[in-house]
């Protein structure tokens, strides 16, 4: 199984502090039974800023480590990237990491609201190739006061991820409750942990796909794990048509 959205890496946001942090995530991880792992910092943030050169190094270090230890468990680059005015700028000059270096970008939103200008970010990734994530969006207040808001987003070409804490009911009935309706109404197409570390905020990957199973079906399980795949091998998902020009041109440029 892939997980594309967790905070591994020690010492540079709010994951693990040290290295044994990181590496009881790594066990943690392997014992759920993820195969690969995007290590998604954060960027951009008014908190966190993860450059692209550290992550790089420390998935280099870590995966060298990883191997001597006989886990399997792969590592991949990546960066939660925060919304901000000048992503575009960022990403002609390579200070953001896609998910495993593909065309999918895991886009955060601030906590309390849905920024005016957010669609137009969406149209300007997707005019250079890029397809934006939305993490966790049920844990987004805007969109928990107006779920529609995400399906405007995802109308405009974004897609959305959901967490498995909050599946899982980790982070309360209420936003259990959302994220089950945002995946009811399609709106949701990829699937993560975003852990921090093995005791406030674990993986709970199973537990969120044990949920699903039980409170929608397993066929949405199976799609949500394919697409994680397709994700990391920049391939094309399958989960809805197209229905505006740019979203058009960029199905042709990949499809």
């Amino acid at each position: 199984m892939i997980d594309i959205h967790s905070h591994l890496l020690f010492g540079v946001d709010d994951g693990p502090d040290t290295i044994e942090g990181t590496m009881r995530m790594v066990e943690e991880a392997a014992s759920e039974g993820i195969t690969q792992l995007v290590v998604t910092p954060h960027a951009y943030s008014p908190h966190y800023h993860v450059p692209v050169q550290e992550v790089e190094s420390q998935v280099r270090m870590l995966g060298d480590i990883i191997q001597v230890a006989g886990i399997d468990l792969t590592l991949s680059v990546g960066q939660e990237v925060r919304l901000h005015e000048h992503i575009i700028e960022n990403l002609l000059n390579k200070d953001i990491l896609t998910l495993a270096n593909s065309r999918y970008l895991l886009l955060e939103l601030p906590t309390q609201h849905v920024p005016a200008y957010t669609i137009k970010i969406i149209q300007s990734l997707l005019e250079e190739g890029i397809v934006p994530i939305i993490a966790h969006p049920e844990r987004n207040k805007g969109i928990a006061e107006k779920p529609e808001r995400l399906e405007r987003l995802v109308r405009h070409g974004a897609l959305a991820q959901v967490t498995a804490g909050s599946v899982a009911g980790y982070f309360g009935k209420n936003v259990q409750k959302l994220s089950i309706q945002l995946i009811e109404a399609n709106l949701i197409h990829a699937y993560g942990s975003d852990a921090h570390n093995t005791d406030s905020r674990p993986f709970l990957f199973n537990k969120g796909l044990e949920v699903l199973g039980k409170k929608i079906d397993m066929d949405t399980v199976d799609m949500l794990l394919v697409n994680n795949q397709q994700i990391i091998q920049n391939k094309l998902l399958t989960i809805y048509e197209p229905e505006t020009p740019v979203i058009k041109k960029w199905w042709q440029l990949i499809g």
